[in-house]
């Protein structure tokens, strides 16, 4: 015992004099530096930043934050077609446009759509993008073809069978379009408007039987120029009322012409004895 009690006085001596610390062997294991034991060691990747407000993050690898990209346009101020004319009747329909639709996105058209924005908290561009568009769509019905046609001008149907030979004034109620056609061929278009339900235009085939050039109705006393007679007092003619109102009004059961120069070209093409179709 004595022996054991001398031998550890001893160790301390010596440790004292080295100047040494005694370490038990898990703190020598955490102090020293990395040596041939701990190859193949890698300290913990740092954590990545934290992505700034309203962007997209990317958890791979050295890839940056991203912010989503605005909604595509679909139509903006200088197009036309159909899908502008279609987006003009739905902006009449929640009482934003009030002019008939025209095809064209000119500036009424862009004020509309700045109004319907701002008025739901989109960004008031002007132009119609997917977000706009989805908006509008859940809020109005699909516009019919008088809807998209209000003020006239749509595509004329195809014509009627009884149109496709010989020389026809072809006029179809449904697209209130008249057609100048010879042998099938379409030479002319127009847009037309018909008597009302009260004085309807009459349908059929019938043959133009008069022509006079400065017409005035002895019935109604109103200026008929270019009159082209088929049916009775019914006739073919150029209405200042139908170029000043457009489809607010109707005629007296004639087919009215607002296009002066056309009709003036009609009257001068058509003889007495060429026929005309009128259909649904």
């Amino acid at each position: 015992m004595r022996r054991s009690i001398a031998a550890l006085a001893g160790t301390a001596a010596l440790v004292t004099v080295c100047g040494c610390t005694v370490r038990t062997p898990e703190a020598d294991q955490e102090a020293r530096p990395p040596g041939r034991a701990d190859a193949g060691r890698t300290a913990p990747a740092p954590a990545p930043p934290s992505a700034p407000a309203g962007a997209t993050t990317d958890d791979r690898p050295g890839r940056p934050a991203t912010v989503a990209p605005p909604p595509a346009v679909l139509w903006s101020r200088g197009d036309t077609g159909r899908d502008v004319r279609e987006l003009q009747a739905r902006l009449r329909q929640v009482a934003w446009l009030f002019e008939g639709p025209t095809g064209t996105y000119g500036e009424l058209t862009e004020q509309a759509v700045k109004g319907f924005q701002g008025k739901r908290g989109l960004p008031t561009t002007g132009r119609t993008d997917t977000v706009t568009w989805q908006r509008l769509l859940r809020m109005t019905h699909e516009p019919g073809e008088w809807e998209m046609y209000l003020m006239g001008g749509q595509p004329a149907a195809a014509p009627d069978a009884r149109c496709l030979s010989g020389r026809v004034l072809c006029i179809d109620k449904t697209t209130r379009t008249l057609r100048w056609m010879i042998d099938g061929r379409t030479l002319t278009t127009v847009s037309v408007r018909f008597g009302s339900q009260y004085t309807p235009t009459r349908e059929g085939v019938f043959h133009v039987y008069w022509k006079s050039r400065d017409h005035v109705s002895t019935l109604y006393g109103s200026p008929m120029p270019y009159a082209m007679f088929f049916s009775g007092g019914q006739a073919v003619h150029y209405s200042s009322d139908f170029a000043a109102r457009g489809y607010a009004g109707a005629s007296h059961g004639c087919v009215n012409v607002r296009d002066e120069t056309a009709i003036a070209s009609l009257f001068a093409q058509v003889r007495n004895g060429d026929k005309v179709v009128v259909s649904w």
